[in-house]
């Protein structure tokens, strides 16, 4: 897959949605690594978050077809290493409501077994839903 960077895409309608949800400059991240470094999660994830932080600044939609964007457990170690003070976990967060809002999903609660539904503490799947669903 080809995919073409422009000024019109760099400073698109994507870009500036994520900024304007997120709160965050998305080109105050100089690209150092330290929040893909320190992830406690990271072996878990198709991209680093780095790497998201990337694609989202140069207007890759694609970036919201990654796993990543739900894995993310807004622990913050991410925000405590970076130098520039980029919140990762609401730029995550941004992303994960722009794809709820285009339909793409991680969870069907229909698809949980009874059981577990019984098992799990009803704020788990209360974040669960706030996390994965619409």
């Amino acid at each position: 897959m080809r995919t073409e960077i422009s000024v019109k895409k760099v400073r698109g309608q994507f870009v500036q949605q994520v900024e304007e949800i997120s709160g965050q400059d998305l080109l105050a991240c100089n690209q150092c690594g330290k929040c893909s470094a320190g992830c406690p999660i990271v072996g878990t994830m198709d991209i680093l978050p780095s790497q998201i932080l990337r694609m989202t600044q140069l207007g890759m939609e694609d970036a919201l077809d990654s796993n990543t964007i739900w894995i993310c457990a807004s622990c913050l170690t991410c925000v405590a290493r970076c130098p520039k003070g980029v919140d990762l976990p609401r730029l995550m967060e941004a992303l994960r409501q722009i794809a709820l809002r285009q339909g793409i999903t991680r969870l069907d609660l229909k698809e949980l077994p009874p059981a577990l539904l019984r098992e799990l503490p009803q704020l788990a799947i209360i974040g669960g839903c706030r996390k994965y669903m619409r």
